[in-house]
């Protein structure tokens, strides 16, 4: 299916002005474009491997609509030129010119097969469903991941950081939490690794349903796995679900600006003598990491590095 796109060059000064003016008008799934920087809210609430790189905010937004290619354009566009002339007699609108382009409907999660192969991480071959095995890998520990509306594949430097390190602390009585779970790849690999329990939270709702497709063609049983949406820093609810003192692990691949006041409140839910373990921090990052697990009372047992990625491994002392 076809669509006409209408993208307006305005300013950030009016986006959200002009965003609301759409609405009002009938027209749904506005996108913006601009390059303000994110707030340490939003960033908190990325919990992402990395975080998006934004140039010098120049003022400049862009906002996008669509607009089914059968529809009646004229009227509409007429409309929204009404809309933009009232609302710059009070808010500098920029230019607002509207420039007009053609887009079709993708199908963005198969598109991802002409992109997403079979690879090892040591001894682990992470392979998506529409592949197979090869008779030379028959020897090495299998797991299933499809790339979806979640994310985490195992293909970033960060997640293999914490894959490694889950699998060295792991033991037959290991109940992990890994906060950020997306995929669910790093629960089920505990899984597969020989842990007792895994636990997920996500603030996205589509990990729930991303993590119990990969754990059945896994073959992890639901009663191994729960996921729960929501966020752990500040959210009271959740923190009360997942519980205290209850887990011998906790992994985070997320990024240092989360990392950072997270790290106090997952130190509450680990048991005496348990491993946190840190990841998603760039080089630069690395001491504030590391000063934040310090000043939680957590001991540095570790710091390993992939490419410009670091992990921090640390243990929760008895007194802590």
């Amino acid at each position: 299916m076809k669509w006409n796109k209408f993208r307006i060059k305005t300013t950030t000064q009016a986006e959200d002005i002009i965003s609301s003016a759409l609405m009002d008008l009938g027209i749904q799934g506005v996108e913006i474009e601009d390059r303000v920087p994110l707030t340490q809210s939003e960033k908190e609430q990325m919990f992402v491997d990395i975080l998006p790189e934004i140039d010098v905010d120049d003022k400049v937004a862009y906002i996008s609509f669509y607009v089914d290619e059968g529809e009646d354009t004229d009227a509409l566009l007429g409309a929204v030129r009404e809309e933009l002339r009232g609302i710059a007699a009070w808010v500098d609108v920029g230019e607002a010119e509207i420039e007009e382009s053609q887009t079709e409907d993708l199908d963005w999660v198969n598109n991802w097969k002409q992109y997403f192969h079979q690879f090892t991480i040591d001894d682990i071959l992470i392979i998506p469903s529409w592949e197979e095995a090869a008779p030379e890998d028959a020897d090495k520990m299998l797991i299933h991941i499809d790339p979806g509306t979640a994310f985490g594949t195992g293909m970033h430097e960060t997640t293999q950081l914490c894959i490694r390190q889950i699998r060295k602390y792991v033991t037959p009585d290991t109940r992990i939490l890994d906060v950020g779970c997306g995929s669910g790849i790093l629960g089920l690999l505990a899984l597969k690794f020989g842990a007792r329990y895994s636990v997920g939270t996500d603030l996205d709702p589509c990990a729930v349903e991303a993590t119990h497709e990969n754990m059945k063609v896994n073959g992890i049983l639901p009663d191994q796995y729960e996921v729960m949406i929501g966020n752990l820093i500040g959210g009271k609810e959740i923190q009360e679900k997942v519980g205290y003192e209850r887990y011998d692990i906790v992994a985070a691949n997320i990024l240092a600006d989360v990392l950072v006041p997270l790290t106090p409140v997952v130190l509450r839910h680990m048991k005496s003598g348990g491993i946190y373990i840190a990841s998603g921090i760039i080089e630069e990052k690395e001491g504030t990491v590391v000063e934040a697990v310090e000043k939680a009372g957590m001991e540095v047992l570790e710091v390993s590095r992939q490419g410009e990625w670091v992990c921090v491994t640390a243990r929760k002392n008895r007194e802590s």
